[in-house]
């Protein structure tokens, strides 16, 4: 346990639905973490939940607050490479909530400068703590299904209406790709390395749709195929995980319930935390099916270790490597899809290197 004296003293900028439903809940639970200024408009919205806040309308004064070693950028798409560029020449160690940046080029330049300033900087990829992910990671590195040949994952909901609000506008990194992109993009390259090539199809499917609402982006590793698809139209039906291999598939049909009981008000930790009921579903090669008890999840141990890290005690939960090959498929899929035809994962023989050293 870290003594309160010792707490590392965390910045929230932005406070709407990622910043309220998933960033300072978790936060608040993890010992060792001391959540007390917030840069946001939403004040009333903040004292609710933290009454002793202190609240700025401007980041900066967050940012520049010697009170402050951790900032966490849970604001809109676009704002993400200024703000992590700022807090980063103030000193102060980061989180920005996923995506990375708009592009490769934003991303290099943050993971230089975290370099250079000597400072820790991460991505809130916080669903490599879901109980569907760590159920089928667990299931694959056993060998349950042999050696892995296809991947299939969807992150689907149903929103026929298009909402006014900035993650389905038409400004830069709106849409689904971009909100939804990423964390299907890092359960894949994590389960199944990185792709030689990647092909995608975006859509605008709802009527009034500003910016692309369906995505299906296949990757390609060697014969193996990953493919992963996200869509606003999507009531039901449709497994969470697919995986095909040598020995036989699996399956894991519902979704992590860690964001149900967010919103409905769970406090992380609280009993039932993360529980999932859903199995995972295994076919052997003869076709029967048996079912394994799902992982529970856990997206508290993002900040734990986010946490560990910047005290010197653990690595980083979600290197900076790791983002820059997210931001790499989102960067190749939009391409893609603008050109129609395959593209080349664009990362460097060094970035590729310093990847697969990451996973060792």
């Amino acid at each position: 346990m870290i003594p309160a004296s010792d707490a590392l003293k965390v910045g929230l900028l932005g406070y709407g639905y990622a910043g309220a439903t998933f960033h300072a809940p978790l936060i608040r639970s993890v010992e060792g973490l001391e959540l007390g200024r917030f840069a946001s408009r939403s004040r009333e919205k903040v004292l609710e939940r933290f009454p002793d806040a202190v609240i700025h309308d401007d980041p900066a004064a967050v940012i520049h607050d010697p009170e402050v070693d951790l900032v966490v950028v849970a604001t809109p798409n676009h704002t993400h490479f200024p703000l992590a560029e700022a807090a980063l020449r103030a000193g102060k160690h980061v989180v920005v909530d996923k995506p990375f940046t708009l592009d490769l080029a934003e991303a290099r330049a943050l993971i230089a400068l975290a370099e250079d300033a000597g400072c820790q900087l991460t991505v809130f990829h916080n669903r490599r703590w879901d109980s569907d992910f760590r159920s089928v990671r667990k299931a694959i590195d056993a060998g349950l299904v042999g050696d892995a040949t296809h991947l299939e994952i969807h992150f689907d909901r149903f929103r026929p209406q298009v909402r006014d609000r900035w993650r389905e506008g038409d400004g830069p990194g709106a849409g689904v790709w971009f909100d939804l992109g990423p964390h299907l993009v890092d359960h894949a390259l994590l389960l199944m390395g990185l792709p030689d090539r990647v092909t995608a199809s975006l859509a605008m499917q709802r009527e009034g749709a500003r910016s692309p609402d369906w995505a299906h982006v296949v990757l390609a590793f060697g014969t193996k195929r990953a493919v992963l698809h996200a869509s606003m139209l999507v009531a039901g039906g449709v497994p969470r995980f697919i995986v095909h291999g040598t020995g036989g598939s699996a399956v894991k049909l519902g979704m992590d319930v860690q964001e149900s009981q967010l919103l409905a008000g769970m406090a992380p930790g609280a009993p039932g935390w993360g529980e999932d009921g859903d199995p995972l579903v295994l076919y052997d090669a003869q076709g029967n099916a048996s079912r394994l008890p799902a992982e529970p999840g856990d997206q508290r141990e993002f900040y734990r270790l986010v946490g560990e890290a910047v005290q010197g005690r653990a690595a980083n939960p979600v290197p900076p490597i790791q983002s820059l090959a997210v931001m790499a498929v989102i960067e190749a899929a939009e391409r893609s899809a603008a050109e129609g035809r395959s593209v080349a994962l664009p990362l460097t023989e060094a970035e590729r290197t310093a990847w697969m050293v990451s996973r060792a």
